[in-house]
């Protein structure tokens, strides 16, 4: 070979240089090779995108690659709200000629996006070096089990949490109906058999039962409007475990109003049918519950979904507050939803646990709009006299911020 009749320190810079090359193109994936995770990644797109086909929500991707810059994509795919409200004129266009129906934001890292990008500029193909090989039957089998013991440990751990529940109150009823007959006995003998001569006796027992029935009574109150482990069936069976966890839609897509409104909303029909005019049949409950989706939408009546989580009328709420200038996540307050198949009220919602957690939770106070005319605070953070900014030190403590 030609090489080897060269000096020797050219020779080794060629043989260097020849070893270099063989090692990139063993370690670097070449441009237009995707992973498996690409094609599993693309699945939350493709109930509204087709690759190369007609239009289903949004428009079809084929070309996408060309006709877009590759960061533009990047940024519009991560969020595309946030792009469209920068005033981005392409993202305007593209969300205006697509009925303004917002495409949710997704959590992936730029190495995912692209990997994806890749994976729609093939049209939909895996590099065979990449290719994931058939499950057996016995890993499939496996993986069944495994979802199996997953839902009855779920339903398990809700059904636990129910009988907590059902239990308090069947031990609150029973000490009520005690200390009511003792009261009476007590009563009976001091008026009337006089069994007991010593009359300090009827004096402890009727303090000690007046105390008791005090404390239920305040108990019940306090309770009162409170539905902790409230876990109502829909009419519906909804998956929030199979949409929030398994497909990862973010809870704003469908409960839209939640980072500008006092509610959350509850999702209309069209929103579902974003996705199920083409999804017609659920891996858990084939096609009976989305046909009532498809029948509501054909009748045109709402689905009457049953609200879970509830306050008293005297309580104000506000979730913009909350979710956009306090930057709280959902799960701080409704829990682990996609986790669960029905969702259930996991906390309390009681004005202690409210309170508790302004007390303990640090704001966004820098860089945040909403805290702007805390100018005095503003002052003391800078100082460093207040090292950090906590809900009650800007009033999250005052009864009058949530029952004026």
């Amino acid at each position: 070979m030609m090489i080897f009749n060269l000096p020797s320190s050219r020779r080794m810079k060629r043989v260097l240089t020849l070893f270099l090359f063989v090692g990139l193109a063993a370690f670097v994936r070449p441009v237009g090779a995707q992973t498996p995770e690409a094609e599993k990644n693309f699945q939350q797109c493709r109930a509204c995108h087709n690759i190369d086909g007609p239009k289903l929500i949004g428009p079809s991707l084929a070309g996408i690659t060309e006709r877009r810059e590759q960061d533009w994509l990047i940024r519009f795919i991560r969020n595309s709200q946030e792009v469209i409200q920068s005033g981005d004129p392409i993202a305007v266009k593209v969300y205006e000629e697509n009925n303004k129906i917002p495409m949710p934001p997704h959590n992936l890292t730029d190495e995912q996006i692209i990997d994806i990008l890749l994976y729609i500029k093939s049209g939909g193909k895996v590099d065979p070096k990449f290719a994931a090989a058939e499950p057996t039957a016995d890993e499939a089998s496996a993986k069944e089990a495994l979802a199996a013991k997953m839902a009855a440990e779920q339903e398990a751990r809700e059904e636990e949490l129910a009988a907590i529940e059902r239990d308090a109150n069947r031990s609150f009823g029973t000490t009520f109906i005690i200390t009511i007959i003792i009261l009476i006995v007590v009563l009976i003998d001091l008026f009337i058999t006089k069994v007991i001569k010593a009359k300090f006796v009827h004096t402890v027992l009727i303090l000690v039962g007046l105390f008791i029935i005090g404390e239920i009574f305040y108990k019940e109150a306090a309770g009162l409007g409170r539905q902790q482990y409230y876990q109502p069936d829909q009419p519906i069976w909804f998956s929030h475990k199979v949409h929030a966890g398994q497909n990862q839609i973010d809870c704003k897509y469908c409960h839209t109003a939640a980072d500008y409104s006092k509610s959350a909303g509850i999702p209309s029909v069209n929103v579902c049918m974003n996705c199920h005019n083409v999804v017609k049949q659920g891996k858990i409950t084939g096609t009976e519950q989305i046909a009532k989706i498809q029948s509501a939408w054909d009748s045109g009546q709402p689905i009457e979904w049953v609200r879970i989580h509830n306050l008293p009328d005297h309580v104000y709420f506000n979730h913009a507050q909350h979710v956009n200038s306090g930057k709280l996540d959902c799960a701080e307050c409704h829990g682990s939803v996609e986790t669960m198949h029905e969702v259930m009220q996991v906390n309390d919602l009681s004005m202690g646990w409210c309170l508790d957690c302004h007390r303990k939770t640090e704001v966004q106070f820098t860089d945040n709009k909403f805290f702007a005319a805390y100018e005095e605070m503003h002052a003391r953070f800078k100082s460093g006299e207040v090292k950090k900014v906590t809900a009650d030190m800007l009033g999250g403590g005052d009864c009058m911020k949530c029952h004026y």
